[in-house]
């Protein structure tokens, strides 16, 4: 599930160059195809991973219950509402009913992996930044989609949500970082999810209140400003990483945290606010077309394609995995005092 990201990433580059034509009233055509690109990739995984799955012995309750694969499967709806909000422009009904249908199975979701996480059947070494996707991500979008189209308690519940599993997951993940052994090389880019929560949360706040500075805005602005400064002094730590599919995890915080920054340029109006939104947003295309021509680059170069350049993905999976059942096979014992 971890090339789900690919669709995610298209999908914030997409909403990052829609705010920059909003912002320096550019041409609508780039973020046209942009969107376009996103909700032809989203599809396109969607089946493959069904025909695949019909194909595979693994069921999907399985998959879903994986300690490492499946908090991954709320990419889905996320990008779903995201895609619907952008539908409602063109086409209200049909964009109504894409995210009212994402929100929907986004929330179905989030309570399904929360009863699952109670059941006493992860460990914390298990525990990677893409378990923030079902209660953190998903739910700030669906704040800021809520309140684009037009439902502004709902949006309010739902930033709630989101804020909330927020302080409660990052404080496990950095836990678990802290004083456990490191993540698996094909599952250290998931850290780049860190950069995402202020930067959407702030997207959201703006969404429903309007683009403005407050007490809100700020701390979120200074919040990802420190998230920012992490992912710097990690750069050393991801550019020894072999390149695998699970890059495309840096794609959707990269593009969300600069579209934050565009609207934050923008309402400071200070001279040159331009060129800084440029930059911002040029590094990020940059950055994601260079993942996407290396993705494209690794799986030409293998044997099977795609499911060779899988594999990397797949066996750090399953190390994640195998910590959790190896607890659970053979849980700690008790030693007698004495």
């Amino acid at each position: 599930m971890n090339t789900l990201a690919i669709s995610f990433g298209l999908t914030g580059l997409a909403s990052l160059w829609s705010t920059m034509a909003g912002a320096l009233e550019l041409s609508r055509f780039i973020p046209i195809v942009l969107w376009s690109g996103a909700a032809l990739s989203w599809v396109w995984l969607i089946v493959a991973h069904l025909v695949r799955g019909a194909r595979s012995t693994e069921s999907l309750i399985s998959q879903l219950r994986h300690p490492a694969q499946g908090p991954i499967a709320a990419i889905v709806p996320t990008v779903g509402m995201l895609l619907g909000a952008e539908l409602y422009l063109v086409w209200p009904i049909g964009g109504f009913i894409l995210a009212l249908t994402s929100f929907v199975a986004a929330i179905a979701f989030a309570g399904w992996i929360l009863a699952f996480w109670h059941s006493g059947h992860l460990n914390q070494e298990a525990f990677h930044g893409a378990y923030l996707l079902p209660t953190v991500a998903a739910p700030l979008v669906a704040s800021a989609v809520a309140a684009r189209l037009g439902f502004p308690l709902m949006a309010m519940g739902a930033f709630a949500v989101g804020l909330f599993f927020w302080v409660v997951l990052v404080t496990v993940l950095l836990s678990r970082l802290a004083f456990f052994p490191p993540l698996p090389d094909p599952l250290t880019p998931t850290l780049a999810i860190l950069l995402a929560p202020p930067a959407v949360a702030g997207a959201a706040w703006f969404a429903m209140n309007g683009v403005h500075d407050d007490v809100v805005s700020v701390s979120l602005l200074g919040v990802l400003a420190v998230m920012f400064v992490m992912q710097l002094f990690l750069i050393g730590v991801y550019r020894r990483l072999p390149f695998t599919l699970g890059f495309w995890s840096f794609t959707f915080p990269a593009a969300s945290a600069a579209t934050f920054l565009v609207q934050w340029v923008e309402l400071g109006a200070f001279r040159g606010w331009q060129i800084v939104a440029v930059v911002a947003a040029t590094c990020v295309t940059v950055l994601i077309a260079a993942i996407g021509i290396r993705s494209i680059v690794l799986v030409s170069s293998v044997r099977r394609g795609v499911r060779r350049a899988e594999q990397t993905l797949r066996r750090a999976d399953d190390v994640a995995g195998r910590a959790g059942r190896e607890e659970q096979i053979d849980p700690p014992r008790s030693h007698p005092i004495g």
